[in-house]
């Protein structure tokens, strides 16, 4: 009876597949102002709380991730100034942090690439604010000695999608929709 058990145990993990957790990861992001006499932009990062791989075979087929929106943060500025927009960024006139401590994204499906460098279109699930919408992105998957590893190349979604909806009150400054990423995980 043990040998039917540990039997089912393995056959379900191959035909479900193997998660694999994340115990590595890098999240960059990139915001955008278009100002009249000049463009400028502010760049930061923000902690995976959480994440997954699912694997069938050396074959990814899955994954989860959790931001930490608590953890957003400026890395272009220092001091007062960095306060004053990690701050802001944390508000409802962006991410709501306090209402919404964290965001996530799920991967839906994998579509090989043709790109030397980047060898899979990533299709999945970004929710922001409590609002979903599909954010697909380029990205480099490897698998190895049980580690898998996934570098984006840099992507783009629309913050308006997600109730992001910050319009500056200064007359002559835009600030604009689009919001750019670059993702590293390693997981095993």
């Amino acid at each position: 009876m043990k040998k039917l058990v540990l039997f089912a145990l393995v056959a379900g993990n191959f035909a479900f597949g193997q998660t694999k957790k994340v115990v590595g990861s890098q999240v960059n992001w990139w915001g955008y102002k278009i100002a009249k006499t000049e463009a400028s932009s502010h760049n930061g990062t923000v902690n995976l709380k959480s994440g997954n791989i699912v694997m069938k075979g050396n074959q990814v087929i899955g994954g989860t991730f959790v931001l930490d929106m608590t953890s957003l943060t400026s890395t272009d500025l220092t001091g007062e100034y960095q306060t004053k927009l990690n701050n802001h960024l944390k508000t409802g006139d962006f991410f709501e942090v306090e209402k919404h401590p964290t965001a996530s994204y799920t991967i839906t499906s994998l579509k090989k690439n043709n790109d030397k460098v980047y060898n899979y279109i990533v299709n999945g699930n970004l929710t922001v604010k409590g609002k979903t919408n599909p954010v697909s992105f380029p990205a480099k998957i490897a698998y190895s000695k049980g580690v898998v590893s996934l570098v984006s190349n840099k992507f783009t979604f629309d913050r308006q999608k997600f109730d992001i909806a910050y319009r500056s009150p200064m007359q002559d400054v835009l600030v604009k929709d689009d919001i750019d990423m670059l993702v590293k995980v390693t997981a095993k």
